[in-house]
């Protein structure tokens, strides 16, 4: 199995550029995947096959952030048209859309599903009441550029969020207030806090920079070959993968910083990556307009991988995986 061709799985059904994605955690029916596009339509898949499951359609802008819950009963979006939607994950049905004055370009639920934060150019970060929809939200402001990303955490008593004002910046969620923050050489591309929270991983240039999160220590930070988009942490913390604009998946080690490989698949620049909440699959998406799933040991039986000694011909539009790894969901 160690000669294995990884292969990723093919997930299709975009129109434009696929520019963000996550997973839920696990529930009682597996896990799942949202992506955002800037065809305006966020899609829902099953996480560990990348089968399609719905469509959220109102938006009428290009989607830059999505998020689930933590059972993924809820999903949320942040889009182009200035603004954020909750949906009921289960019906497709839209719950709740919140009115910005500019685009909204993430979302990220608390873990008791009562919060809604969304990051927007404004330069802004708001608190909405989930339970109370009409209330004002709670307005977070401190950045001089527009926002990028933004996050719970610390079981949702502090935010985090980055902006193309070069700097991240600690949040005390209940009185609003800074409480620590830092300065990047270039725009953070993308942050992401680990499943443990006790490592926020950042991106900017060709630099992946891991940070203690409660102050905001820099842990490791390593050098990648390509101007870097996303990256993310394994969930035990041993390895991170990374992409960006040579197309390329990357694989390091976390403690030492070795490549362990670079694979090839997308036909354009990567804008997110991100492990599934098991760390067996990673997911990443495209300006080419897919997701694909990649396996984070190659040759395992898992999904829909399979595995025989002698592999079957592949026929066209199959959607039984054998060695080498392909299908494409529709």
């Amino acid at each position: 199995m160690a000669n294995l061709k990884q292969t990723p799985l093919t997930c299709s059904g975009h129109q434009r550029p696929v520019v963000h994605l996550e997973f839920s955690d696990i529930t009682d029916s597996s896990y799942y995947l949202i992506s955002a596009c800037k065809d305006g339509q966020p899609m829902l898949r099953q996480g560990d096959t990348g089968d399609w499951i719905g469509t959220f359609k109102g938006h009428k802008g290009a989607v830059w952030g999505v998020a689930l819950n933590v059972d993924a009963t809820k999903a949320a979006s942040g889009a182009a048209d200035f603004n954020a939607k909750v949906w009921d994950a289960i019906k497709g049905e839209e719950i709740h859309s919140f009115q910005h004055e500019h685009i909204v370009k993430s979302v990220d639920f608390s873990k008791d599903s009562v919060y809604l934060a969304t990051a927007s150019k404004e330069k802004i970060v708001r608190v909405f009441d989930l339970n109370k929809p009409e209330a004002e939200p709670q307005i977070f402001s401190g950045h001089t550029s527009g926002l990028r990303h933004v996050s719970f955490y610390e079981n949702d008593t502090l935010l985090v969020s980055c902006a193309e004002d070069k700097t991240m910046r600690v949040w005390d969620r209940h009185n609003g207030k800074e409480i620590r923050n830092l300065d990047f050489q270039s725009v953070p591309r993308s942050m992401e806090v680990s499943k443990d929270g006790s490592i926020i991983t950042t991106t900017h240039s060709n630099i992946v920079t891991f940070w203690d999160s409660k102050e905001l220590t820099k842990l490791r930070e390593f050098t990648v070959p390509t101007q870097v988009n996303s990256a993310s942490l394994h969930p035990d913390n041993s390895v991170f993968i990374c992409g960006g604009e040579d197309l390329k998946m990357y694989k390091f080690d976390c403690s030492t910083g070795v490549e362990i490989e670079s694979l090839k698949g997308h036909f354009g620049p990567i804008h997110c990556v991100c492990f599934s909440p098991d760390g067996e699959l990673y997911a990443s998406c495209s300006e080419d307009g897919t997701l694909r799933l990649w396996q984070t040991t190659v040759g395992k039986t898992y999904g829909l991988w399979r595995f025989v000694e002698q592999p079957p011909t592949i026929q066209e539009n199959s959607t039984t995986v054998n060695s080498k790894q392909e299908v494409t969901a529709n």
